[in-house]
């Protein structure tokens, strides 16, 4: 069985000091895609650096900004920092590691929360990860997409889909986008793991006690091959853990 998890820590540094070795250590995933690192590599906590893993990183140029990392016990066999696009690599918000037998990436899309500008980019962000996504697809390994795409797909991923309908996140050409991700050949693993299943959200703001509450957002995805999807046997948004405004989604495959 292969555990893999996906966290945007919202800052490395800060996670650490919310326990999140102590979160490594009582699970044990296999593999850990994070987002929004918030760091340089040489700033990533030596606590975090010093766990029996495998730790590779691409973070942004500007500090203090963006940065994706996957932590995994085994070695990968191949890199890969970024997908071309040189904005987008300069941001640090996708990363590569390819093991035996499958290929895992995190990705931490933009948010367009800040403006119409980085609206804009983020549906730039999207047109490129597309075509780039779907060339693994048919390829002799298993992928799976794990990261903060920062989208809610349906009415049933967001707290109050009537009143955030015009709202950067849950946008219909957002959710567009998605639904053409799927229909590609891709499967959102969690959601297909509990179909139908309301008030499942990774994501919530630190204002109004929303996590208290449960008023949410599910933006965080394992988005997978079909491959995947069939050995999937257990997804857990794990909400117990406070390591950051977002909670660990964690999905067991049988690999």
């Amino acid at each position: 069985m292969l555990k893999i998890s996906s966290l945007n820590v919202n800052g490395i540094r800060a996670a650490q000091r919310r326990g999140f070795t102590d979160w490594v250590s009582r699970g044990r995933p296999d593999i850990i895609c994070l987002q929004e690192l918030r760091a340089m590599e040489h700033q990533v906590p030596d606590p975090v650096r010093d766990m029996d893993y495998h730790d590779i990183y691409h973070t942004a140029e500007k500090k203090g900004y963006s940065g994706v990392g996957i932590l995994s016990r085994e070695a990968p066999l191949d890199v890969c920092k970024g997908i071309g696009v040189d904005w987008i690599d300069r941001e640090g918000r996708v990363l590569m590691a390819e093991f035996e037998e499958l290929t895992v990436f995190s990705i931490y899309a933009p948010s367009g929360t800040t403006g119409d500008a980085r609206q804009e980019l983020k549906m730039d962000f999207l047109e490129a990860f597309l075509p780039f996504a779907r060339q693994y697809l048919n390829r002799d390994k298993p992928v799976v997409f794990c990261g903060d795409f920062n989208i809610c797909h349906t009415s049933i991923d967001i707290h109050n889909p009537r009143r955030n309908r015009n709202t950067s996140g849950f946008l219909p050409e957002e959710r567009a986008w998605v639904t053409e991700l799927l229909e590609t050949g891709f499967e959102d693993v969690y959601r297909r793991l509990h179909e139908g299943e309301p008030d499942l959200y990774s994501w919530w703001s630190y204002r109004a006690a929303s996590k208290e509450r449960n008023k949410g957002w599910r933006i965080d995805y394992h988005i997978s091959s079909p491959e995947l999807l069939e050995a999937a046997q257990k997804a857990t948004i794990e909400m117990e853990w406070d390591l950051s405004d977002h909670a660990p989604v964690t999905i067991h495959y049988s690999i």
